[in-house]
Formats: structure tokens, C-alpha cells, sequence
């Protein structure tokens, strides 16, 4: 199969920069974009129908969430064939058509790839929990018990409990470090590599252009299953086990680097592929750094730094910024604001007052750090965070520490395309989360009449990054604050371009020193003489 023709990202970054460095990369959620056949769950065809939307915005890339054969304990996290397409988003021949129309359109296709765990559904683990002697008897992680009979470690569970459960048929523990439903790949073992390097293979071949990685240092455990140590007591709440343990034995095994080794050999086989990790825990900085290193490893990595922060603020943004310089050697980050596993970055970090002001601000902010930008579906529009009741809740942690922590559901709702039709036009059908009234106002068909819509400043934002170096892929020279300003500066190659920003809620003149420059984007009615709250400006120097 035909992937997108790189002639046209060579002649906007330059021959010898890959297209993915500075990329922006438009992450779909395939249950929530476009419902095809109205039983009110989207799927491929839908996205296939959306694709010329999502290229208007003028992103490089796709990234689609799992779509793979599931029970959906976890929506798709939880895999039992990685090779084939569940019945509720398609088939086979819907993908292929989706990526064809994708390349039409000048989009690369990235797919997840969760290699961490499976469904406990999956032939693997049936054959593998079957008894101690079978060829698959090690590809998960069993353990005997201890001698009274408890589990082999403290190790606890992301969503709750202990992360091990007793499995009569074998008479050991299996090991999840999330839902009991999704066992423990044994990532040790060769076999087991090279088994979901087979699966890679597999959608290289139909003509991806990359993966996101999900839970990448979950995939390797400390063979010796040592107890985890307390972790300091802290400010912030504690409502699961999980968080009363330092994470060091149950993940980031130090082999976790020489196996994403094979993942890019396997990589370079084929032309202009991009892999990024997903990163979270106490020691994401130092893993997403080893998982990049070098022309070896992957290309990109992201953690959550701001997927979870509660306030955004100059503070974080320059450490976070900090941590991926441009020097040799060195990786290249990834960041995004919002995402599936996140509450709307909107609700997160402002009052409803300021959010359609702050919107604006937020997308301005994103396009000028430097690294791969990742915009979840929706963002583009302002969407907020819905408020789902319990009784309508399908996300499993959130059930499961309910009401502590916030339901991921309200972030995954569905896409608001027409503005007057049933459901937002999302399905003829019952959607399988609500829109939310505040989000249905929102929709792609309103704001497309509006020259000053969010929606348009998006893409207005996109052009301008894409078609400016330094703010593409230049360096960081400069982040601080200057009085109230808060101050990004970015250079490549004789390009000086400067970034202002007021995040707070009054007027601030800017000194003369920083007021200089060709104005490239003024947001929320900057000018070089006054920021106004939640204003931005960018100008070339």
C-alpha cells in the first residue's frame, strides 16, 4: 500500500529533516468521532467520512486509538487479536480504505500498539494459563504463591487492588497492572518479542506510518518480583494502593531499552516511520530520554506533564521544555494538553467564565513549544469536560474509585458536527456517552461559519507553525517570565521569533524591549502596547 508522498513535507521542513520532527499530530478516539451505521458507537467509516475535516486543520498525522478485536473491559486497551479489527469499529477492509483516503488527503496514519498486556481473552493467555508445560507457558508473568498462600509481591494494580490474581488451572498468580482482565505480557522473553514485532510487521505492511506505544515502561518487571518500597508521604490525596508505593520493581526494567532496539530495526525497514511512547510515573523524565536516545531507540516520547497538571503555569512549561534541549544526543519530545486518559484541559485549568478566551490562549501556547504538538479530537472546538453520572459511567477505574477520582468518560464524548441535528450528528442512533448541551453548542458546522471561531484560529495556528522554522522545529532560547509576560523564544537558523503570553486576568503593557518585531499572530486582541487576559502574541524579530 501507497503511504502519503513525503515530497510535499521536504519541501516545508527541508531533505534532511524527517516529517514527524515538529509534526502535528491529530489524535482520534474511534468510539466518539462519527457513528457510520447508527448503533451510536463511532468506528473506521466514520473517521473515513471525517478525514477531509481533519485535514482542513492542517495537522501531518492521525493518531487513532485502539480499534482492535476487544471484549472493551478497558475500550480497547485490553486486546484479544492485534491483528484484526473489532466488529463494532469495522473491518479490515475499512482500515485500509480509511489509511488510502488518509494518504489522498496528505495525512499519515499513526496506530496504537499496547504491548504491556493483552485481554485475558486473547489465544495467547488461553493457552498460556492452560497448565506449566505448554509452548506459551511463559509468555505471561505467573508466580507461585507464597507460603501462606498470599501473592508473590506487594505489587498494586493502576485501577485498584492488588495486581496479581489466583488462577486455578495453573495454581499461580498471573500478573495485571491494570483491570485482572488484562494479564501481564512476559516482555523477558524472546518468543514474546518477537511475537508482537510479528504484529508491528503486520500493520507496517498495510501501510501505517507509525505507532504510539501505549504503557511502554509497564512492559518489563523485575524477574526477582521484589516488594515495591513505600513512597513519601505527600500533600496530594491517595485513592488507590497504587499510589502508596514507589513504582520500581513491577515496572521500568532496564531492559525495556534494548528491546525498543528491535522495535526500530524493525522500524528502518520501512520508509519514514514515526514511534512514540507513552510515559507516565515518578521517573518519566529519565525513561523518555532512554527511550530516545540516539538514532536506536524511538523517535519521541511523551509523559504528563500537563495531561495531568491541575494549573498550567510558566513554571511548568519552562521545566518541562528544560528536560529536551536541542542537542546531540538528546530526543525529541512530544506534548500534548488533553487526550483520552485526561479530563479537558479547559475544565482542568480555568473557570467557565474565561474558557472561550483561555481556549484560544491554550492552542496559541501548543503550537509554540518546541517538539511534536497532539491535538486531541475536539480540542480544536473548545470541548469541555462533561459531567457523566454513575449511572451512565463506563470507565472502569472511574466506577471502581468512585466518586474520588474523575471519570476519564468525560473527556472521550462524542464529536459535535451539526449544530442543529439530533446527537450533534454524531449517530442516528443513541450515542453511547452524552454530548453534553454545553459541547453540542460547539459544533464543527457553527464554527466553520464563524471567521473568529476557535476552529478557525486553529488552523490559522497550524499554518503559521508549519510555515515558520523556528517555531516548527527551531530551539528554545529563551523561557521566563518578564513582570506578569511570560516569555517563549524560539531561533533556527538566522530566525528569531518571540512568544508572549498574559495568563493572568488583567491588562499588561509590555516593557519596549519585548514589544519589538513583526507581528506573526495576535490572540484575544494582543498588540505590542497591551496583552489583555488570556492574550497572546507572537512576532519575528
Amino acid at each position: 500500500m501507497n503511504r502519503a508522498d513525503p515530497q510535499a513535507e521536504r519541501a516545508a521542513t527541508g531533505a534532511a529533516r524527517p516529517w514527524w520532527k515538529g509534526a502535528a499530530i491529530y489524535q482520534i478516539y474511534p468510539r466518539s468521532f462519527q457513528d457510520s451505521n447508527g448503533d451510536g458507537i463511532g468506528d473506521l467509516p466514520g473517521i473515513t467520512q471525517r478525514l477531509p475535516h481533519v485535514a482542513s486543520l492542517g495537522v501531518d498525522a492521525i493518531w487513532i486509538s485502539p480499534f482492535f478485536t476487544s471484549p472493551m473491559k478497558d475500550f480497547g486497551y485490553d486486546v484479544s487479536d492485534y491483528c484484526d479489527v473489532d466488529p463494532i469499529f469495522g473491518t479490515l477492509a475499512d482500515f485500509d480504505a480509511l489509511v488510502a483516503r488518509a494518504h489522498e488527503l496528505g495525512l499519515r496514519v499513526l496506530i496504537d500498539q499496547v504491548y504491556s498486556h493483552t485481554s485475558d481473552e486473547h489465544p495467547w493467555f488461553a493457552e498460556s494459563r492452560s497448565d506449566r508445560i505448554n509452548p506459551k507457558k511463559d509468555w505471561y508473568v505467573w508466580a507461585d504463591a507464597k507460603p501462606d498462600g498470599s501473592p508473590p509481591s506487594n505489587w498494586q494494580s493502576v485501577f485498584g487492588g492488588p495486581a496479581w490474581t489466583w488462577d486455578a488451572r495453573r495454581g499461580q498468580y498471573y500478573l495485571h497492572n491494570f483491570l485482572n482482565s488484562q494479564p501481564q505480557l512476559n516482555m523477558h522473553n524472546r518468543d514474546v518479542q518477537d511475537a508482537v514485532l510479528g504484529v508491528m510487521r503486520f500493520w507496517l505492511d498495510r501501510g501505517v506510518d507509525g505507532f504510539r506505544i501505549d504503557a511502554l515502561n509497564f512492559a518489563m518487571h523485575d524477574p526477582e518480583l521484589r516488594d515495591n518500597p513505600p513512597a513519601p508521604a505527600t500533600d496530594k490525596p491517595r485513592t488507590r494502593p497504587f499510589d502508596f508505593q514507589l513504582k520500581k520493581y513491577n515496572m521500568s526494567h532496564p531492559d525495556i531499552p534494548p528491546f525498543i532496539e528491535r522495535i526500530r530495526s524493525l522500524t528502518d525497514a520501512y520508509d519514514g516511520i514515526f514511534t512514540v511512547a507513552e510515559v507516565g510515573g515518578d521517573e518519566a523524565e529519565s525513561e523518555m530520554k532512554a527511550f530516545t536516545a540516539g538514532e536506536s531507540h524511538l523517535n519521541s516520547a511523551y509523559g504528563f506533564n500537563f495531561l495531568y497538571a491541575e494549573k498550567l503555569t510558566p513554571g511548568a512549561i519552562c521545566a518541562a521544555l528544560a528536560e529536551w534541549p536541542d542537542e546531540d544526543g538528546i530526543g525529541w519530545p512530544s506534548w500534548a494538553f488533553e487526550n483520552h486518559d485526561a479530563p479537558r484541559a479547559v475544565s482542568r485549568w480555568w473557570v467557565p467564565e474565561d474558557r472561550e478566551r483561555a481556549a484560544r490562549l491554550k492552542m496559541t501556547l501548543l503550537v509554540c513549544l518546541r517538539g511534536n504538538i497532539i491535538l486531541y479530537y475536539g480540542e480544536e472546538l473548545g470541548l469541555t469536560q462533561v459531567d457523566i453520572p454513575y449511572e451512565q459511567l463506563h470507565d472502569p477505574e472511574a466506577i471502581a474509585n468512585w466518586p474520588l477520582t474523575l471519570s476519564r468518560d468525560g473527556a472521550r464524548t462524542p464529536m459535535p458536527w451539526q449544530a442543529d441535528a439530533a446527537h450533534g450528528g454524531f449517530t442516528a442512533g443513541e450515542p453511547w456517552l452524552p454530548l453534553g448541551e454545553e459541547n453540542a453548542a460547539r459544533s464543527v458546522e457553527a464554527q466553520e461559519a464563524d471567521e473568529g471561531s476557535l476552529l478557525n484560529h486553529t488552523r490559522a495556528l497550524l499554518a503559521l507553525r508549519r510555515a515558520t522554522p523556528a517555531l516548527h522545529h527551531g530551539a528554545v532560547s529563551r523561557c521566563e517570565c518578564v513582570g506578569e509576560l511570560f516569555v517563549i523564544e524560539r531561533r533556527d537558523e538566522g530566525q528569531h521569533v518571540r512568544c508572549l503570553f498574559n495568563l493572568g486576568s488583567f491588562d499588561v503593557a509590555p516593557p519596549a524591549d519585548l514589544a519589538k518585531g513583526t507581528v506573526l499572530t495576535a490572540t484575544n486582541a494582543a498588540t505590542p502596547a497591551n496583552l489583555p487576559p488570556f492574550s497572546a502574541l507572537v512576532t519575528e524579530l
